[in-house]
């Protein structure tokens, strides 16, 4: 049975108050405003919409403006659940709002509460706004100017420089700087240093154009490292020194761009501890070596000119 709550029903409206909290806590940044809003529900069960389901359930409701009604909480214990108390109680506080005046009904849901995200689609509640987060020192670390320059170089495992001379021009439509090494060709343009996605497409088709192993490496920003390894026009690994330095990624994305040092030690002749010990990622360009270099590191490593 849904009905209104009075000053003696205080008692039990803050015990169902404390359970919803206890029940869907806060974000651990957040300040505990748990006592002043058991201080608030006195006023409330005197001035706004507070109902109670027998002792299993509460709804509190408040006009927020001309056509606004806000539902603060809905909260049935555990063992009540799944029986419709939840829905008899919004119902009953969305006819008190209508009553009031108001036309509209807005909550707030946690984002990771599916359940109740859920409930609410259901009854045709729909997203006005959400909501983000991030912590202050990732934040600034991003929206930091570039700290330091981007270049990179296209390292090639061939001795005929003038295919791959020929090749890169076809992709750049520009004449690139060619040097010849031990087993390796290295390229390099103005072009692949302004923008390392460019690098990166040069590497695959160099390595698709000469059906060898080609590898891109370079520092972005001047903070971090990045390599991509091809053989015959396959990716074949990838690295980042702080994969979510331009953003956050799904778990397994941030661990792909950790070194593949079997792969590596296969496909360049390195040595796989060594690569291990040299390629490692972090959550902060602090937590490593100085870009520059971890860059040489990698490319001594792997017996590549810098």
């Amino acid at each position: 049975m849904i009905r209104p709550a009075t000053a003696d029903d205080l008692p039990l409206v803050r015990e169902l108050w404390q359970a919803f909290n206890a029940e869907i806590p806060d974000e651990p940044w957040r300040d505990d405003d748990v006592e002043q809003d058991l201080t608030w529900l006195e006023q409330a069960v005197r001035e706004e919409i507070v109902l109670l389901a027998d002792d299993q359930g509460l709804a509190v409701a408040v006009r927020k403006g001309e056509r606004l009604g806000f539902l603060e909480i809905v909260y049935v214990r555990p063992e009540a659940r799944r029986g419709g108390t939840g829905a008899e109680l919004v119902r009953e506080a969305v006819k008190r709002l209508r009553e009031a005046g108001a036309e509209v009904l807005e909550l707030e849901v946690l984002a990771s509460n599916d359940e109740a995200r859920g409930i609410y689609e259901r009854w045709g509640l729909k997203p006005v706004e959400l909501t983000l987060w991030a912590p202050l020192a990732e934040l600034e670390q991003r929206l930091a100017p570039p700290e330091g320059p981007t270049f990179g170089f296209v390292h090639v495992q061939t001795d005929d420089a003038e295919k791959v001379r020929r090749d890169a021009v076809k992709v750049l439509r520009a004449e690139p700087d060619i040097e010849v090494g031990s087993g390796w060709v290295r390229v390099r343009s103005d072009a692949t240093d302004a923008d390392p996605e460019q690098l990166k497409s040069l590497a695959k088709e160099l390595s698709y154009t000469t059906g060898g192993v080609v590898l891109s490496l370079g520092v972005q920003r001047g903070v971090v490292v990045r390599y991509d390894l091809f053989d015959r026009g396959a990716d074949v690994d990838e690295y980042l020194s702080v994969p979510e330095y331009f953003g956050p990624l799904p778990p397994g994305d941030a661990y792909a761009l950790g070194a593949n040092a079997t792969v590596v030690a296969r496909l360049t002749g390195a040595d796989a501890q060594r690569v291990r010990e040299v390629a490692r990622t972090a959550s902060s360009p602090a937590d490593l070596p100085p870009a520059q270099d971890l860059y040489e590191e990698l490319a001594a490593v792997m017996g590549l000119q810098p």
